[in-house]
């Protein structure tokens, strides 16, 4: 009788489940709108997505600038590649650090997308969420434009184009890619089952997420300038308003489809 109670206890102990998953989100929940808590998450990602955008635009219009030899640039100055890359990455790192207690720190409709889903978010906050980081990122590109109208005229504005070469199939292909790395990172970093077993990975969430968003700027710059994000596309098409960034633009639109996977 002994044994028979030595032996139930390992397999109740192995047999617990050692997280919990959330409960889904329900699909649509008008008691959001009653509460400050969801407001204050809109203006977060409003706010991230400006700050966002102000930052990694400046950074390549400044490096275009600096390299530019036609006005007194050096061919190899400016942060290159590489630097626009840290500057993309290292500020999603930052704007999710900061605003993942708050909002979840998407910055990203395709994020929010996925999330939704996944039923992680319901539909009222992921649709008030795209709202505001694309106005977020209009926003932001409308400061850069506003304080160095001419450098941003004269090197595009930091719009999303295809480079010469590419056509439109191998640029969207690029970029669905791109976003299913992007997605699928954010959501290995958030898994309720990783959290249990590590303790530490909350803290660190962020990076991953800064470094699968610096990874990928790598290898699509030279193709679609890297989009990865709807709404750092439409901001800096709006602004910039050129036809070639409008029509490229039905390409970078489409990347959200790759977090349908998710569903």
């Amino acid at each position: 009788m002994a044994k028979d109670v030595e032996s139930a206890e390992p397999a109740a102990e192995y047999g617990a489940k050692d997280y919990h998953d959330p409960p889904p989100a329900p699909l649509v929940d008008f008691d959001e709108l009653t509460k400050w808590s969801f407001y204050r998450a809109a203006i977060a990602e409003f706010i991230a997505t400006l700050l966002f955008l102000y930052i990694t635009v400046l950074t390549v219009i400044g490096y275009k600038s600096q390299s530019d030899i036609a006005h007194g640039g050096d061919e190899c100055g400016g942060v290159g590649i590489l630097g626009i890359a840290w500057a993309f990455g290292g500020m999603i790192f930052i704007l999710v650090y900061c605003t993942a207690g708050i909002s979840g720190g998407h910055i990203n409709p395709a994020v929010t997308f996925g999330l939704f889903l996944a039923r992680k978010v319901s539909l009222i906050r992921a649709l008030v969420y795209m709202v505001a980081q694309c106005l977020g990122a209009i926003s932001g590109v409308g400061l850069v434009k506003a304080f160095q109208k001419s450098y941003y005229n004269r090197y595009g504005g930091g719009a999303n184009e295809l480079a010469a070469g590419y056509n439109k199939g191998v640029g969207l292909g690029a970029e669905i890619i791109g976003t299913f790395v992007l997605v699928y990172t954010v959501f290995a970093a958030t898994d309720p089952k990783r959290n249990a077993r590590d303790s530490h990975v909350p803290v660190l969430a962020p990076l991953p997420i800064g470094f699968a968003v610096f990874m990928v700027h790598l290898a699509t710059i030279p193709i679609t300038g890297t989009g990865i994000n709807p709404a750092r596309s439409f901001g800096a098409a709006v602004i910039y308003n050129n036809n070639k960034a409008w029509d490229d633009h039905q390409v970078l639109v489409c990347i959200s489809s790759s977090s349908r996977i998710f569903s």
